[in-house]
């Protein structure tokens, strides 16, 4: 979808929210871009979809952001889990924290707590947006801002933007910050999985902290591998 590569990232959501309606969602961790693109599509319509994963293990600053979504803008958001068969199948196997044993353990545990039960509620939407941005890490340097994916158009509406931009979107509009960031924290996700990172280190540094691979990431955007996810 090239003519959407050079849009605004408000002109990319308010096309979205115009062409697919309730068929469209943002889905997010309410990280800082997801809270951005939030409120950025807030802006634009009142109807707008909100999804995000409960895997089980998030920390509990996570909900407070559900519940801060749903006072600042009026936003039920959707919370998707995971099949409990699947994860008490996973956890009987392998044990409740088997993503410390080894990579493709803790790939297994993403797939099951994140990227099957996404897939699954994607099944509900014709386009999605996520707050993925060229800027954060090697394995999205290449992310496109609109692509379609088996039919289904996602959205990275920040792909072009740099974290001084995120900052000061947030502070003139003043957006809610999840606030683990206020403890060091520059990315979010499941409590175990996740942690502080010291000033001047990497920001991807503190998720899966205890891997090597500099690569990382759960499966929903990406394989193993670092390349697009098409599933």
């Amino acid at each position: 979808m090239p003519r959407l590569e050079s849009a605004s990232a408000q002109d990319i959501l308010e096309w979205a929210l115009k062409t697919f309606g309730d068929r469209f969602a943002i889905v997010t961790s309410f990280q800082k871009e997801g809270m951005v693109t939030v409120d950025l599509a807030r802006r634009l319509a009142e109807g707008v979809r909100v999804v995000t994963l409960d895997t089980g293990r998030l920390p509990e600053e996570t909900h407070h952001m559900i519940e801060m979504v749903r006072q600042q803008y009026g936003i039920a958001v959707e919370v998707v889990l995971p099949d409990p068969e699947e994860v008490k199948r996973m956890v009987m196997a392998n044990g409740p924290n088997l993503f410390y044993a080894s990579v493709e353990a803790r790939q297994m545990c993403c797939e099951v707590r994140k990227v099957r039960p996404l897939e699954r509620k994607l099944a509900e939407v014709d386009a999605w947006a996520a707050g993925l941005r060229r800027e954060q890490a090697e394995t999205r340097s290449g992310v496109a801002k609109a692509e379609v994916v088996n039919g289904r158009v996602k959205l990275n509406p920040l792909a072009d933007w740099t974290s001084a931009q995120v900052e000061r979107y947030i502070q003139e509009h003043h957006v809610p910050v999840h606030p683990l960031y206020e403890r060091g924290f520059q990315t979010v996700g499941c409590a175990p999985c996740t942690r502080a990172v010291a000033p001047g280190e990497d920001p991807r540094s503190g998720r899966w902290w205890w891997e090597r691979d500099e690569h990382k990431e759960c499966g929903i955007h990406f394989t193993p591998g670092g390349l697009v996810r098409h599933a």
